[in-house]
């Protein structure tokens, strides 16, 4: 745990410090919003059926309703039908001649084809096999309608443009019997997240923090620009799926640079920087998305930037701490020159020589000599008991928090109001988190949050949707206490992971976490059964992890372990006198 103290010698938070978490907040500012932009460009627009008669307009001007006004009309002359219909048929009769699909004569004839659901709403995924006139009879005589015959919409849909121009749902037809394929596009999404987490974690361990991210940035780009020109629905998936696997390396080696790169007192408050840049993005997608209701559009706008990112991400400074421990010294000497120069500390970085660093890190340089598997993280008894817990804490934490951010069509009307409002609290949700671990600590920290969210969903669950206002604000609540949840266990689990292994350990955590969120879209299938039990599961996930985490070490005012062997020294009996011995100097933070 020797690095800290050359930290403190080049500046642990000084102008280079600075500009290093200033681009990686822009990085999650720019990259976070990819994970919920199909709350957007998946939404489903309100439909119906495809009616021949009302939906052909050159068909219906060319006559071809005709004869079936002229059946009825006959069938009026001979008596068949009640002398009240005179008028309605008339109209229909006079608006067709006059070459005028007028709103009246298309509201009766979506009356007479389409079937009303228990809302008395036109129904979306069904409609009648032949009209039924007899429904604009104005006392209502005349065959019920809920004996009528109908059938699918085996001639397709129509959808409502009022709220979204385009999306994929409208693109693919994912509505009715293909519903499902809405949920199945979104876990792709979390799937790739999945595979990346663990993936990317092992490279940046082996090849470096900066060039697995920039890498990542790149592959990204490529991967969410090519989505919105996907020909199939198959093919967007693919692309969605590989976007999902590059983001992990992206956001999980961004907080690790951070914490790499910053003086202990420092970490928690530069985790939460960045997250709160992610919120700031998550906050104007919602504005963003108003305004661009083409989800290819939209697609583009938030993916063209990320080609920028990637050339912009050649200044970015390589994690000194891993190079050390990675057995290339000299190249951790020349960044932590580089750090002491912009902090204005240029006659420390020069004081700073090979001997002084190998005297002050002799015991991480002769660790770095074995590179230790990945099978180490789970052959010591320590190591494996804080990967597994922080697993369990982490997939818990992601699944309710997804299932949150990624069904908001669940929650209510106005898809935009919730993601603003949703990223707007998750601002001073972070501050509350960070607060929250300098007085109570890293553990009851998360356990508190938690409890909270798992109350604010079971709250949302026995809420009725017709009382949107109180819904809107538990679900603002409940996204608010999840992030500062997430957000606690993010810094806990990087305090708690050694050095020489904390991508690789971090990536395993993190995959997690994503199997937690790819789980969350696949829940909500099961409302087709009952609404309330994905929220109820939900729930559940989070009352269960505020136990868990009590059994993890505590960290605050700890230095961060660098080898496995600094996390086996740790034992409860002796946690007290190693912080009196502790010759480091820290704050509450």
């Amino acid at each position: 745990m020797a690095f800290h103290t050359l930290l403190d010698q080049v500046g642990g938070l000084g102008r280079f410090q600075l500009l290093q978490v200033a681009f990686l907040c822009l990085t999650c500012f720019l990259v976070c919003p990819h994970i919920l932009l199909e709350n957007f460009t998946a939404a489903a627009p309100v439909h119906r059926c495809w009616v021949p008669a009302l939906d052909n307009r050159t068909g219906l001007l060319a006559g071809n309703l005709t004869g079936h006004l002229a059946g009825h009309l006959a069938g009026l002359l001979a008596g068949n039908l009640t002398g009240n219909l005179t008028g309605h048929l008339a109209g229909l009769l006079a608006g067709l001649l006059a070459g005028n699909l007028t709103g009246h004569l298309a509201g009766h004839l979506l009356r007479v084809s389409v079937p009303l659901d228990s809302d008395r709403r036109l129904e979306g995924c069904r409609r009648f096999r032949h009209p039924q006139w007899q429904l604009l009879h104005p006392n209502g005589t005349g065959t019920n309608a809920s004996e009528a015959a109908t059938e699918p919409c085996a001639d397709g849909w129509v959808y409502d443009p009022s709220t979204f121009s385009s999306t994929i749902v409208t693109q693919w037809d994912l509505v009715c019997e293909a519903e499902t394929l809405r949920s199945m596009a979104k876990f792709s999404f979390m799937a790739g997240m999945l595979v990346g987490g663990a993936v990317f974690g092992h490279l940046s361990d082996r090849f470096g923090r900066r060039l697995i991210l920039r890498w990542c940035s790149l592959a990204l780009a490529i991967a969410e620009t090519g989505a919105a020109f996907a020909p199939l629905l198959a093919v967007y998936c693919a692309l969605r799926c590989l976007a999902g696997f590059c983001i992990m390396g992206v956001l999980n080696n961004s907080s690790v640079l951070i914490m790499e790169w910053t003086a202990l007192r420092f970490q928690a408050l530069g985790v939460t920087t960045t997250i709160g840049a992610a919120s700031v993005g998550q906050l104007l997608l919602g504005a963003v998305a108003f305004a661009v209701r083409d989800w290819q559009t939209l697609q583009l706008v938030y993916s063209l930037p990320l080609f920028v990112l990637f050339l912009s991400s050649r200044w970015l400074a390589e994690s000194a701490r891993w190079l050390i421990t990675a057995n290339r010294p000299e190249e951790g000497l020349r960044e932590l020159r580089k750090a002491a120069r912009m902090n204005g500390r240029k006659e420390a970085g020069d004081a700073l020589t090979m001997e002084v660093l190998r005297a002050t890190m002799q015991e991480e340089l002769e660790a770095a000599q074995t590179k230790p598997p990945v099978s180490d993280l789970f052959r010591t008894p320590n190591m494996r008991a804080r990967i597994c817990l922080l697993s369990c804490v982490r997939f818990a934490n992601f699944m309710p928090f997804f299932g949150l951010s990624l069904h908001l069509q669940h929650l209510g009307s106005n898809v935009f109001l919730f993601q603003g409002l949703f990223g707007a609290i998750t601002l001073p949700a972070n501050y509350a988190g960070l607060l929250a671990m300098s007085r109570l600590g890293r553990r009851p920290s998360q356990a508190l949050f938690l409890v909270l969210l798992g109350s604010a969903i079971l709250a949302i669950t026995f809420v009725p949707r017709d009382m949107q206002t109180l819904r809107v604000a538990l679900s603002t609540l409940g996204v608010g206490f999840s992030s500062a949840a997430i957000m606690c266990s993010l810094a806990h689990g990087n305090e708690l992971i050694p050095t020489v292994v904390r991508a690789t350990a971090s990536g395993i955590v993190a995959m997690a976490g994503n199997i937690g969120a790819a789980v969350a879209p696949l829940l909500m299938i099961l409302a087709a059964y009952s609404p309330h039990l994905p929220w109820i599961l939900y729930a559940v996930s989070s009352f269960v992890p505020s136990l868990v985490v009590l059994l993890l070490p505590e960290t605050r005012n700890r230095p961060l372990p660098d080898s496995i062997q600094d996390v086996e020294k740790e034992r409860k009996g002796s946690r007290k006198a190693e912080e009196q011995d502790a010759f480091i100097k820290v704050t509450q933070f």
